[in-house]
C-alpha cells in the first residue's frame, strides 16, 4: 500500500456537485492498494498515518500527532499512486491491485482509522471526484507498507 499524506489546514471531495466529504484542520491520506496487499498492510499504515507527528507543538517543532490535536481525516482511494512510467510515457498499473480488491482493503483502512476515535471522512471508492484542498506548510509524507520510502 501507498500513501501521500498532506498537513491540511481544510480539504473536501467531491462526487459530481456532491461534497462527500470534509474536513478542516487535520490531513489528508491519498491511498493505493498494490496487487500483493493485504490486512498487515493495511494495519501498519493505520499506525503510522495516526502515528505521525507533523503537527507544530508549542515550540514550533513537528512533534504531535492528528490524535494529540484532535484533528480529522479524509481518506481518498487514488490507484494511480501504482503508475509505473519508467518506460514510456503512459502509466502501467499492473502492480495496482483489482478494483474488487482494492475496495476491501480500502474500506479496512478507512474503518480501522475511524477506530481511534477521530473524524473521519472518505471519497467514493472507484468514482471520479474532485479534491479540494489548503496544503498546510507545505508538508506532505510520502509512506509505504514494503518500507521501499
Amino acid at each position: 500500500m501507498r500513501t501521500v499524506i498532506q498537513r491540511v489546514k481544510e480539504a473536501n471531495v467531491r462526487v459530481g456537485e456532491e461534497v462527500v466529504g470534509n474536513i478542516p484542520d487535520g490531513i489528508l491520506v491519498f491511498l493505493g492498494v498494490g496487487k500483493d496487499d493485504n490486512e498487515y498492510d493495511v494495519e501498519y499504515l493505520v499506525d503510522k498515518v495516526l502515528g505521525l507527528r507533523i503537527f507544530e507543538d508549542e515550540n514550533r517543532r513537528m512533534n504531535l500527532s492528528v490524535h494529540d490535536i484532535k484533528g480529522e481525516i479524509l481518506v481518498v482511494s487514488q490507484f494511480t499512486l501504482y503508475g509505473d512510467c519508467r518506460r514510456g510515457r503512459r502509466p502501467s498499473f499492473e502492480k495496482a491491485a483489482s478494483s474488487d480488491d482494492a475496495e476491501k482493503l480500502y474500506n479496512s483502512f478507512v474503518k480501522r482509522i475511524k477506530e481511534s476515535g477521530l473524524r473521519v471522512q472518505a471519497g467514493k471508492f472507484g468514482a471520479l471526484m474532485d479534491i479540494q484542498l489548503v496544503n498546510h506548510g507545505p508538508v506532505t509524507i510520502l509512506l509505504e507498507s514494503n518500507k521501499l520510502f
